[in-house]
Protein backbone atom coordinates (compact mmCIF):
# COMPACT_ATOMS: atom_id res chain seq x y z
CA UNK A 1 0.00 0.00 0.00
CA UNK A 2 1.32 3.43 -0.86
CA UNK A 3 2.57 5.48 2.07
CA UNK A 4 0.34 8.35 0.99
CA UNK A 5 -2.63 6.31 2.12
CA UNK A 6 -1.77 5.63 5.77
CA UNK A 7 0.36 6.10 8.87
CA UNK A 8 3.06 3.48 8.36
CA UNK A 9 3.97 3.36 12.07
CA UNK A 10 0.61 2.02 13.26
CA UNK A 11 0.95 -1.45 14.79
CA UNK A 12 -0.83 -3.72 17.23
CA UNK A 13 0.78 -3.44 20.70
CA UNK A 14 -0.48 -6.93 21.56
CA UNK A 15 1.77 -8.51 18.91
CA UNK A 16 5.00 -7.04 20.31
CA UNK A 17 7.08 -9.21 22.66
CA UNK A 18 8.22 -7.85 26.01
CA UNK A 19 11.61 -6.15 25.58
CA UNK A 20 12.53 -6.16 29.28
CA UNK A 21 15.43 -8.61 29.00
CA UNK A 22 16.87 -7.34 25.73
CA UNK A 23 19.85 -5.06 25.15
CA UNK A 24 19.70 -2.66 22.23
CA UNK A 25 22.30 -0.57 20.48
CA UNK A 26 21.22 2.49 18.52
CA UNK A 27 23.43 4.20 15.95
CA UNK A 28 22.23 7.63 14.84
CA UNK A 29 23.52 9.66 11.91
CA UNK A 30 24.32 13.30 12.67
CA UNK A 31 23.57 14.29 9.06
CA UNK A 32 20.02 15.67 8.73
CA UNK A 33 19.86 16.03 12.52
CA UNK A 34 16.33 17.42 12.55
CA UNK A 35 15.15 14.17 11.01
CA UNK A 36 17.47 11.67 12.68
CA UNK A 37 16.86 13.00 16.18
CA UNK A 38 13.09 12.68 15.63
CA UNK A 39 13.67 9.11 14.46
CA UNK A 40 15.78 8.47 17.56
CA UNK A 41 13.14 9.88 19.89
CA UNK A 42 10.45 7.64 18.37
CA UNK A 43 12.75 4.63 18.50
CA UNK A 44 13.91 5.14 22.10
CA UNK A 45 10.39 5.84 23.40
CA UNK A 46 9.03 2.73 21.66
CA UNK A 47 11.74 0.49 23.13
CA UNK A 48 11.01 1.81 26.63
CA UNK A 49 7.23 1.57 26.08
CA UNK A 50 7.65 -2.14 25.39
CA UNK A 51 9.73 -2.85 28.48
CA UNK A 52 13.34 -2.11 27.57
CA UNK A 53 15.17 -0.44 30.43
CA UNK A 54 17.02 2.77 29.64
CA UNK A 55 20.17 1.14 31.05
CA UNK A 56 19.94 -1.58 28.39
CA UNK A 57 19.94 0.90 25.52
CA UNK A 58 23.28 2.30 24.35
CA UNK A 59 23.34 5.07 21.76
CA UNK A 60 26.18 6.41 19.65
CA UNK A 61 26.27 9.00 16.87
CA UNK A 62 28.16 8.78 13.61
CA UNK A 63 28.80 11.60 11.11
CA UNK A 64 26.49 10.38 8.34
CA UNK A 65 24.38 7.48 7.14
CA UNK A 66 27.31 5.95 5.28
CA UNK A 67 29.01 5.41 8.67
CA UNK A 68 26.05 3.55 10.21
CA UNK A 69 27.48 0.13 9.35
CA UNK A 70 30.85 0.93 10.94
CA UNK A 71 29.06 2.35 13.99
CA UNK A 72 27.01 -0.84 14.32
CA UNK A 73 30.21 -2.91 14.15
CA UNK A 74 31.85 -0.72 16.81
CA UNK A 75 28.87 -1.27 19.11
CA UNK A 76 28.82 -5.00 18.41
CA UNK A 77 32.53 -5.25 19.26
CA UNK A 78 32.01 -3.32 22.51
CA UNK A 79 29.30 -5.54 24.00
CA UNK A 80 26.62 -8.07 23.15
CA UNK A 81 23.31 -6.66 21.95
CA UNK A 82 20.11 -8.46 21.03
CA UNK A 83 19.62 -6.01 18.16
CA UNK A 84 21.31 -2.91 16.80
CA UNK A 85 19.15 -0.18 15.25
CA UNK A 86 20.65 2.16 12.67
CA UNK A 87 18.87 5.47 12.05
CA UNK A 88 19.66 7.88 9.24
CA UNK A 89 18.23 9.97 6.44
CA UNK A 90 19.58 10.39 2.92
CA UNK A 91 17.57 12.91 0.90
CA UNK A 92 17.81 12.63 -2.87
CA UNK A 93 19.79 15.43 -4.41
CA UNK A 94 20.85 16.44 -7.89
CA UNK A 95 23.32 13.55 -8.19
CA UNK A 96 23.10 9.81 -7.58
CA UNK A 97 25.00 9.97 -4.29
CA UNK A 98 21.87 8.92 -2.40
CA UNK A 99 21.65 5.68 -4.39
CA UNK A 100 25.26 4.78 -3.61
CA UNK A 101 24.93 5.56 0.09
CA UNK A 102 21.58 3.82 0.54
CA UNK A 103 22.74 0.72 -1.30
CA UNK A 104 26.02 0.59 0.63
CA UNK A 105 24.29 0.94 4.00
CA UNK A 106 21.59 -1.63 3.21
CA UNK A 107 24.15 -4.12 1.92
CA UNK A 108 26.55 -3.38 4.77
CA UNK A 109 23.94 -3.87 7.48
CA UNK A 110 22.68 -7.08 5.91
CA UNK A 111 26.21 -8.46 5.72
CA UNK A 112 27.03 -7.35 9.23
CA UNK A 113 23.85 -8.95 10.60
CA UNK A 114 24.80 -12.26 9.06
CA UNK A 115 28.46 -12.03 10.07
CA UNK A 116 27.90 -11.19 13.73
CA UNK A 117 24.61 -13.03 14.24
CA UNK A 118 22.87 -9.94 15.60
CA UNK A 119 20.01 -8.25 13.77
CA UNK A 120 21.09 -4.83 12.47
CA UNK A 121 17.96 -2.87 11.66
CA UNK A 122 17.83 -0.54 8.63
CA UNK A 123 16.03 2.56 9.93
CA UNK A 124 17.19 4.85 7.15
CA UNK A 125 14.81 7.19 5.39
CA UNK A 126 15.39 7.48 1.64
CA UNK A 127 13.04 10.32 0.65
CA UNK A 128 13.09 12.57 -2.39
CA UNK A 129 12.47 15.75 -0.38
CA UNK A 130 12.78 17.21 3.11
CA UNK A 131 8.97 17.30 3.29
CA UNK A 132 8.81 13.54 2.70
CA UNK A 133 11.45 13.04 5.38
CA UNK A 134 9.49 15.12 7.90
CA UNK A 135 6.32 13.20 7.05
CA UNK A 136 8.14 9.97 8.02
CA UNK A 137 9.95 11.31 11.10
CA UNK A 138 6.89 12.01 13.23
CA UNK A 139 4.66 13.59 10.59
CA UNK A 140 1.59 12.37 8.76
CA UNK A 141 3.14 9.02 7.82
CA UNK A 142 4.32 8.16 11.32
CA UNK A 143 7.87 7.72 12.53
CA UNK A 144 10.28 5.24 10.93
CA UNK A 145 12.12 5.19 14.28
CA UNK A 146 9.06 3.56 15.85
CA UNK A 147 9.02 0.97 13.08
CA UNK A 148 12.73 0.28 13.55
CA UNK A 149 12.25 -0.25 17.29
CA UNK A 150 9.33 -2.63 16.75
CA UNK A 151 11.37 -4.56 14.20
CA UNK A 152 14.32 -4.76 16.62
CA UNK A 153 12.14 -6.09 19.43
CA UNK A 154 10.56 -8.69 17.17
CA UNK A 155 13.91 -9.80 15.73
CA UNK A 156 15.53 -9.97 19.19
CA UNK A 157 12.65 -12.15 20.36
CA UNK A 158 12.86 -14.34 17.27
CA UNK A 159 16.59 -14.78 17.78
CA UNK A 160 16.10 -15.86 21.41
CA UNK A 161 13.31 -18.23 20.44
CA UNK A 162 14.96 -19.93 17.49
CA UNK A 163 18.69 -19.97 18.27
CA UNK A 164 19.84 -22.84 20.46
CA UNK A 165 23.30 -22.87 22.04
CA UNK A 166 25.80 -25.00 20.19
CA UNK A 167 23.85 -25.27 16.96
CA UNK A 168 25.22 -23.28 14.04
CA UNK A 169 24.91 -23.59 10.30
CA UNK A 170 27.90 -22.31 8.43
CA UNK A 171 28.70 -19.09 10.31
Amino acid sequence: MASALKNLSAYNDENIPDAEKFKFGIVVSEWNTRITHALYQGCFETLVKHGASKENIQTIQVPGSFELTAGAKILADAQRFDAIICLGCVIKGETKHDEYINHAVATGLTGLSIAIGTPCIFGVLTPNTMEQALDRAGGKHGNKGVEAAVTAIRMASLRKTVVRPGIKIGF
